[in-house]
């Protein structure tokens, strides 16, 4: 189930793409102690990664949504001239991840399963199957203690201005923070099902009666 979450997810080199731009834009900053060339190198890398990741075959859709966001982070960091609010998109956006999916779960629509139900082209039958519907509901949560980590951490540093150590914590809870939590989502999901569930490949769906 562990390595069956992991080829369906497939976020962990993602995410690590994810690091350089506020690497290099912490590097920069320190070096130069100037918010200019600091964006310029973080806006730099991110174009360099977002070439990588086109020629090795990566959706445009999400390379494109990652510059931007590099993009929108180097905008608000120049207007406000605080070297700590390029990390404030991050922040924010951690914020709003933990509310959408602890709201998910509650409505009985986790973003767990909705995701992985997509990327395996099964849409929505897993919802037809009560015992995937709960193990993804139970496993949502491991995301959401996710996003609320790296809330409190984030927000912690960026109220008292540092950036190095945002930059540290950027990298440390991106690519192996996701590495346990794809991991000890899939352990939930694996106990919350029946022994001989065949899996989330598999939703257990009961066709209607004619």
């Amino acid at each position: 189930m562990t390595d069956s979450l992991s080829d369906v997810l497939g976020g962990r080199r993602g995410a690590f793409d994810a690091t350089v731009p506020p690497v290099a834009f912490a590097l920069v900053w320190l070096l130069t102690s100037t918010v200019g060339w600091a964006t310029a190198a973080a806006i730099g890398s991110a174009a360099v990664v977002a070439v990588t990741r086109l020629a090795r075959g990566d959706r445009p859709t999400a390379v494109i949504g990652s510059i931007a966001a590099v993009v929108v982070a180097a905008v608000v960091v120049l207007h406000t001239g605080h070297a700590e609010d390029f990390f404030l998109i991050q922040l924010l956006s951690n914020v709003a991840s933990a509310l959408a999916w602890a709201v998910s779960i509650l409505i009985r629509w986790p973003l767990l399963g909705v995701v992985v139900g997509l990327l395996l082209g099964q849409r929505f039958r897993w919802r037809k199957d009560p015992w995937l519907l709960r193990a993804y509901n139970r496993a949502s949560w491991v995301w959401v203690l996710q996003y609320v980590l790296r809330t409190v951490v984030y927000g912690f540093l960026w109220s008292i201005g540092q950036v190095t150590a945002l930059a540290v914590a950027r990298v440390a809870l991106s690519w192996p923070l996701v590495a346990v939590v794809v991991a000890v989502s899939a352990a939930v999901l694996r106990k919350s099902l029946p022994d001989d569930h065949p899996g989330i490949r598999h939703p257990r769906v009961r066709e209607p009666v004619n």
